[in-house]
C-alpha cells in the first residue's frame, strides 16, 4: 500500500469522524437555542448525527455508482455496530438495556433488517424502495419527537446532561449564528471526508484485489463505527451504560432507513445489491440483529462473558470474509464448522440464557 493511499485513508476517517463531532454539537445547541427538549435532542439531532459518516460515505458512493460500498458500509457498520462496539464495551463494563429499548427501539430494528432484505431480493434498491425506508425515518423520528415531548420527568436530568455534554445554550442575539456555522463546518467536513475515504477505499480494492463489497463491509464500515464507538465506551465510563446500547440500536435504525434510504433517491440508477450480500452478509446482519433478543433479556444486562462472545463472532466473521476474498483452500472446512458447531452451540448457549431469565422474571 503507498503512502499517498495510506493519508487518503486516514484524512477520510478524521474528517469524518470530527465532522461528526462538529456537526453534532453545533445542531444539538442550536436546537436547544429554538426551545427543543434535551431529550428529543438525544433522540434525533445526536443519533443521526452518530450515522452522518455512513450518510455521506454511503451517498457519495451511491451517486458514484459504487453501490456496492454504499451496501457493504451499511451492513458492515450494522455487523459491526453489535459485535465489535457493544462487544467491546461490554468486554470493558457490564452494559444496561432499557426496557423501553427491548419493547419500541429493537423490534424496529429487527424489522428494518428483514425490510431491507426482503427490497433487496430483487438485486436492486430502486428510488421508490428508498422512498420508502426513508419515510420510515421520518416516522420514526416524529414517534421518537412525539414521545419524548410527553416524557418531562426526565427533563432537569437531561438538562444538566446536555450542558454537560454540549456545553451551555449560546446566549446573545447572533449567538445562534456560532451553532450555524458549526453545522456548516461539520457538513464541509463530512463531504470531504466521505470523497477521500470513498475514493481510497476504490483504490484499495484495486491495489488487494478485493471486492469492493469487501472493502466496504470491513475497512470503509468499522472506520465509519468510530463515532457510535467513542459515543459508547465513553458513556459507559461516564456510568450512562444504558446510553451506550440505546446509541448503537438507533444507530443501526438510522442506517437502514436513512443511509439506505438516501443512498437510493439521489444515486443516478437503482443500487445493485450482490448475491453475495443477499446469500450471506444480509443473513449475519439479521441473525446479530435477532442475537440481541435472548442477551438483551438476559436480566436487562449485557454481561462480559456475553460481549466476548459478540466479539469473537466478529473475529470469525471478519476471517470469514478475508478467506472468501483471499479464495482460501480452507474456506469449506471453515464454513462446515461455522454451521455443524459454533452456531449450533451458540443458538443453544442463547437459548438456555433466556430461558433462565424468563424464569427469573416470572
Amino acid at each position: 500500500m503507498n503512502l499517498t493511499l495510506v493519508l487518503l485513508l486516514v484524512a477520510g476517517l478524521v474528517l469524518l469522524v470530527a465532522g461528526a463531532e462538529v456537526l453534532v454539537r453545533g445542531a444539538a445547541r442550536l436546537a436547544a437555542t429554538f426551545g427543543i427538549p434535551p431529550l428529543v435532542i438525544g433522540l434525533t439531532v445526536v443519533a443521526f448525527g452518530t450515522s452522518a459518516p455512513e450518510t455521506a460515505v454511503s451517498v457519495q458512493a451511491a451517486w458514484n455508482d459504487s453501490g456496492d460500498i454504499a451496501i457493504g458500509n451499511v451492513i458492515g457498520s450494522n455487523i459491526a455496530n453489535v459485535l465489535l462496539i457493544l462487544g467491546a464495551t461490554a468486554l470493558v463494563i457490564p452494559l444496561l438495556v432499557s426496557k423501553q429499548l427491548i419493547r419500541i427501539d429493537l423490534p424496529i430494528m429487527l424489522a428494518a433488517s428483514v425490510l431491507v432484505y426482503l427490497l433487496g431480493l430483487d438485486g436492486q434498491l430502486s428510488r421508490l424502495e428508498g422512498a420508502i425506508l426513508f419515510a420510515g425515518v421520518v416516522a420514526y423520528s416524529a414517534f421518537q419527537v412525539i414521545k419524548g415531548r410527553r416524557d418531562s420527568a426526565a427533563e432537569q436530568a437531561n438538562d444538566d446532561e446536555f450542558a454537560e455534554e454540549f456545553g451551555q445554550v449560546s446566549q446573545g442575539r447572533w449567538g445562534w449564528l456560532k451553532d450555524a456555522l458549526f453545522i456548516v463546518l461539520g457538513l464541509v467536513m463530512l463531504v470531504g471526508g466521505s470523497q477521500f475515504l470513498v475514493e481510497g477505499a476504490v483504490q484499495l480494492a484495486r491495489l488487494w484485489g478485493l471486492s469492493e463489497l469487501v472493502i466496504g463491509l470491513t475497512v470503509v464500515a468499522i472506520g465509519t463505527s468510530l463515532p457510535e464507538l467513542a459515543t459508547s465506551i465513553m458513556a459507559a465510563f461516564k456510568g450512562e451504560r444504558d446510553i451506550a446500547v440505546g446509541n448503537i440500536v438507533g444507530s443501526n435504525i438510522f442506517n437502514l432507513l436513512c443511509v439506505l434510504g438516501l443512498a437510493s433517491l439521489v444515486a443516478p440508477s437503482p443500487i445493485p445489491v450482490a448475491a453475495n450480500a443477499l446469500s450471506f452478509d444480509f443473513p449475519v446482519m439479521i441473525a446479530v440483529a435477532f442475537a440481541c433478543l435472548p442477551i438483551f433479556f438476559s436480566g436487562y444486562l449485557i454481561k462480559r462473558w456475553e460481549g466476548a462472545l459478540f466479539l469473537a463472532f466478529y473475529a470469525l466473521y471478519t476471517t470469514y470474509l478475508i478467506m472468501q476474498a483471499a479464495n482460501a483452500s480452507q474456506l469449506e472446512l471453515f464454513q462446515q464448522s461455522m454451521l455443524l458447531f459454533v452456531l449450533p452451540l451458540t443458538a443453544l448457549t442463547l437459548a438456555m440464557v433466556s430461558v433462565r431469565a424468563w424464569r427469573q422474571q416470572d
